[in-house]
């Protein structure tokens, strides 16, 4: 019977060691930030020339974000890498000998890979936030503003989270 930290232990040293899975929450953080501190130097630009209507009900914490519309999906694809390979490519036969209890095998998957998930959620809201808002400019917002840091984290644990549910899926369907 293996004990849970040989079984965390073996699954960090699973996800750390295939290359998909690590590119794959590069791939997040990456596109998230890019992408949103685009449409933020953008919204810069563009702002006076935008209707009155649209520059009082701008938010300049929601822009900030706007990359996480492709880097979800980024956090998708890691949580079905995470355990739809080890379906699909047999090595779930061997992963149960060694741990044959179930739970205690799929609670290790997914502690690890979602407090991966999680981390790089979060760390991918802050600097997508803090990258907007400098090239925003004048039109910019701060972390203490109502409001603004709970959408940060709420934002941050929305990217991981979509990261374990898709692992709940996977784990479900038994495939990627």
């Amino acid at each position: 019977m293996a004990s849970v930290p040989a079984v965390l232990s073996s699954e960090w040293t699973k996800i750390r060691t295939v290359s998909s899975t690590v590119w794959t929450l590069i791939s997040a953080f990456v596109v998230t930030v890019a992408m949103s501190a685009a449409l933020c130097a953008l919204m810069n630009s563009q702002f006076d020339d935008l209707p009155v209507a649209e520059r009082a009900t701008f938010d300049p914490t929601l822009i900030s974000f706007s990359g996480m519309v492709l880097g979800q999906l980024a956090m998708v694809v890691f949580g079905v890498l995470v355990v739809g390979t080890e379906y699909s490519s047999g090595m779930i036969r061997t992963s149960l000998a060694a741990v044959p209890q179930r739970g205690s095998f799929l609670f290790s998957k997914i502690a690890v890979a979602g407090v991966l998930a999680l981390v790089v959620g979060i760390a991918t809201s802050f600097v997508s936030f803090f990258l907007g808002q400098a090239l925003l400019g004048d039109h910019h917002t701060d972390i203490g503003a109502d409001n603004v840091l709970r959408a940060v984290v709420g934002g941050g644990l929305y990217m991981g989270l979509i990261g374990i549910f898709s692992m709940g899926v996977a784990t479900m369907l038994r495939s990627s």
